[in-house]
């Protein structure tokens, strides 16, 4: 599933640690956007690493899930092109 993670995370070494462990599983389209194929046990350890990381008192974190046929109708207006979808997962 597409899960696009976008996240304001007001302390900076907080924000440095989530984006370089963020690069372990998806793509940063923007500074504190990122573009993520994940399954459903990898979207789980994601949501569970930002409720730590994240300050609810100070600092915004929101996931968009998107299904397949809606990741397929992302229109890419400027930018880096993304991978596309694999029409099957090897596991």
């Amino acid at each position: 599933m597409l899960v696009i993670v976008c996240y304001d995370i007001s302390d900076d070494s907080k924000r440095t640690r989530l984006y370089k462990w963020l690069q372990g599983y998806g793509t940063p389209v923007q500074r504190s956007v990122f573009e993520c194929d994940l399954r459903a046990n990898e979207l789980d350890r994601v949501r569970r690493y930002l409720r730590r990381v994240a300050d609810p008192r100070v600092d915004g974190v929101r996931l968009y899930l998107l299904c397949e046929a809606c990741a397929r109708k992302v229109e890419i207006v400027a930018g880096t092109p993304r991978e596309p979808l694999p029409d099957f997962l090897i596991v």
